[in-house]
């Protein structure tokens, strides 16, 4: 099952704006590493990823493993996904409608869709293989599972980017799930019924932890103004 805390819509809008940079369709082990690389560059910049998931080693590198379970259509609950990404067919997976305006990039940040635009610049021009061989060489929280997959602690992650209060800031990123799991339960009760928890929550009364880079960095302007946000990276880049 997956997570309450997964955002597979925000998912989705990671997966469409990759595949349409590569053309309208993308390799899903490039994709992978893509999205693996950006939520490093962001663990990196922010202390926070873009995506909320689990990381797994596996044998061609790190994986968001969640998202990759939306990918290989294992997922359910995929109504928003399958909005604007396509079925897996073979090693591709595409953005629905190539030709629609990917003006809708709600569930991102511009902090975001910029790491996302930088990762495209830095990696987008790699193979699928070259991605794999570039993570195992560069990514020293992978380890080799042998076939098999392992997890890949946040905290490990935090530490090999040279954060020293590794530990704190998984603590973090671990209490806003709690927190986010709590407002997921809360959305699906009905009215009047929240628990105290997610009451105080929705009144402010938030814990201490640093709210994610999506809660505190989301641009409030206008969705058709996020359109604008495909052409960060240099020339005419589909970010």
């Amino acid at each position: 099952m997956t997570p309450v805390w997964y955002n597979a819509r925000k998912a989705a809008q990671v997966v469409a704006l990759f595949a349409r940079a590569a053309g309208g369709k993308i390799n899903v082990l490039k994709l992978v590493k893509l999205i693996y690389l950006a939520d490093r560059l962001a663990m990196e910049r922010f202390e926070s990823p873009i995506l909320k998931d689990k990381f797994v080693s596996m044998d061609h590198g790190p994986v968001n493993s969640i998202t990759l379970n939306f990918i290989n259509g294992l997922a359910e609950e995929r109504q928003e996904w399958n909005e604007l990404v396509t079925a897996r067919h073979g090693h591709f997976v595409g953005v629905r409608n190539p030709h629609r305006e990917l003006n809708e990039v709600d569930e991102l940040s511009m902090a975001e869709l910029r790491i996302l635009a930088e990762t495209w610049d830095r990696f987008g021009y790699m193979s699928p293989f070259e991605l794999r061989d570039y993570t195992h060489q560069h990514c020293p929280e992978w380890e080799d599972p042998h076939g098999s997959s392992e997890p890949i602690p946040v905290e490990r992650i935090f530490k090999f980017l040279g954060k020293p209060e590794s530990a704190t800031l998984a603590a973090e990123l671990e209490a806003q799930q709690t927190i986010d799991q709590i407002f997921a339960r809360a959305d699906a009760l009905p009215a009047g019924e929240e628990s105290d928890s997610a009451y105080s929550l929705r009144a402010g009364e938030r814990p201490g932890a640093q709210a994610p880079l999506d809660h505190t960095h989301r641009d409030v302007r206008p969705r058709r103004e996020l359109a604008g946000m495909h052409q960060i990276a240099a020339g005419e880049s589909v970010f």
